[in-house]
């Protein structure tokens, strides 16, 4: 497949923008990108990208994908109040629920130039089935490239944690279930649409003892590691109360720092945590609309940047982010880091990098997805900038991150078609959104949530 005549966006180390060039696709890679026309390749399928931008696919590095059948729920609450009202809606979650809605979300990131999503899942009802193996279905059915986490809880309110004691579990049975979908669902070859890792939930939901024997878990199947960190200052306070440290010093005194970590917010760093991030190489997954949604701050992402930390992109959960756009992501972001830090805080292409390279460092694919590169992998997305929201916007770059979200005229996911002309073609979504629809219904009537 060659696609020309298009501004090629490539995310290199070089930030090289080519303003009429061509990509060529052969298979699941990448074989050529450059200025001007396509070399002559007898045979290949030629799509004219005149009025488009390529940019690399994007990539989700924090996600909840169950909760796209609870939103608009508790939406005046802070993180403690949201949880609260919430769980109780999860804890009646199933396989068929699950499907449904990691369906609709997996789906809609694809429509918002998403190639690559992890998933945080952590609720685990005891009569809910296998709900990790429904949704890697769903990705595989929408097919993107799927980094979803067996997530945990073992800390119930009556240990002094805040989730209800009937959605944790005991952290031998954790452990089991853990090692299990890791033999079962991880990748790490080449090309891998699969790859696992290891992620209790919280300081607040999870005890020391789940922290410290799933992190050698972990590093002893050579999986990364993800939990929630320094979100809200709540968080601040139980650490403080419970542990007589910041966040990140409990993180590390429990071996959850390093090249293998990364991290869901990371809003609420001083200077000293930031340096240590940044000496340990551990990542941060930046989740810009779900912390102004529930008021929990703004991320350093300047500081964060510049301190050499691994900065990427998540949509959150979709009951904190109704939005579940990872485009709005992007220009969220920018726009934050403006809000607090001046126009300079952040560029037009920090926020691409950020949604590209910097999600692809964050899960330590870097070096297989994230810019647009000969041998890299396939996974782009072709953005029509020719219509009346953007023809007359001078750079392609601030048309796509600061303008209104533009028509997807396609995306590739290791070569495949995913979306094409601003609709998903490997589902129905008319009947994805029925079956959304269904799961909302269900999970509220069970609640006993009006509705």
């Amino acid at each position: 497949m060659i696609i020309e005549n298009a501004t090629i966006a490539t995310v290199n180390a070089e930030s090289v923008v080519h303003e009429s060039g061509h990509v060529v696709v052969d298979g699941a890679r990448i074989t050529s990108v450059g200025a001007g026309p396509a070399p002559d390749t007898p045979g290949a399928q030629r799509i004219d990208g005149t009025g488009c931008l390529v940019t690399p696919g994007f990539v989700n590095t924090h996600q909840h994908l169950y909760q796209w059948a609870t939103r608009g729920l508790a939406v005046d609450e802070t993180l403690f109040g949201w949880l609260t009202a919430l769980y109780p809606v999860w804890a009646g979650i199933d396989e068929e629920t699950t499907h449904a809605a990691a369906s609709g979300s997996l789906a809609w990131l694809a429509r918002t130039g998403c190639t690559t999503a992890s998933d945080h899942h952590y609720v685990f009802p005891r009569e809910g089935g296998d709900v990790l193996a429904a949704e890697v279905t769903a990705a595989r059915e929408v097919g993107l490239r799927f980094h979803p986490t067996r997530g945990s809880m073992d800390l119930g309110k009556s240990q002094g944690g805040l989730p209800p004691d009937h959605v944790v579990e005991d952290i031998d049975a954790i452990l089991a279930a853990t090692e299990a979908a890791i033999e079962e669902f991880h990748d790490p070859s080449p090309e891998s649409m699969l790859r696992i890792a290891v992620a209790p939930c919280s300081p607040f939901s999870v005890t020391g003892e789940l922290l410290k024997r799933a992190a050698e878990l972990a590093r002893a199947k050579g999986v990364r590691m993800h939990t929630h960190l320094a979100e809200t200052t709540d968080e601040d306070d139980y650490c403080a109360e419970h542990f007589g440290c910041t966040p990140v010093q409990y993180a590390q005194n429990l071996g959850w720092l390093g090249p293998d970590v990364w991290l869901a917010h990371a809003i609420h760093l001083d200077d000293p945590a930031i340096a240590t991030l940044a000496r340990t190489g551990t990542g941060v997954a930046h989740c810009p609309s779900s912390n102004a949604r529930i008021g929990a701050g703004i991320c350093r992402t300047r500081a964060l940047r510049d301190a050499g930390v691994p900065v990427g992109l998540g949509v959150d959960g979709a009951a904190s982010n109704e939005a579940g756009s990872l485009l709005e992501e992007a220009r969220h972001a920018l726009l934050f880091a403006r809000a607090v830090g001046g126009p300079r805080a952040l560029a037009v292409h920090d926020a691409l990098e950020m949604a590209t390279m910097g999600g692809a460092r964050v899960l330590g694919r870097a070096d297989e997805i994230g810019s647009l590169e000969p041998g890299k992998l396939a996974d782009l997305a072709v953005w029509r900038l020719d219509t009346l929201p953007h023809l007359d916007i001078a750079d392609p770059l601030a048309a796509l991150l600061l303008g209104y979200p533009p028509p997807l005229e396609l995306l590739l996911v290791n070569g495949n078609p995913v979306v094409e002309h601003d609709r998903v073609v490997t589902v129905d979504e008319d009947e994805v959104a029925r079956a959304v629809r269904r799961a909302h219904t269900k999970l509220l009537t069970r609640a006993g949530v009006n509705q």
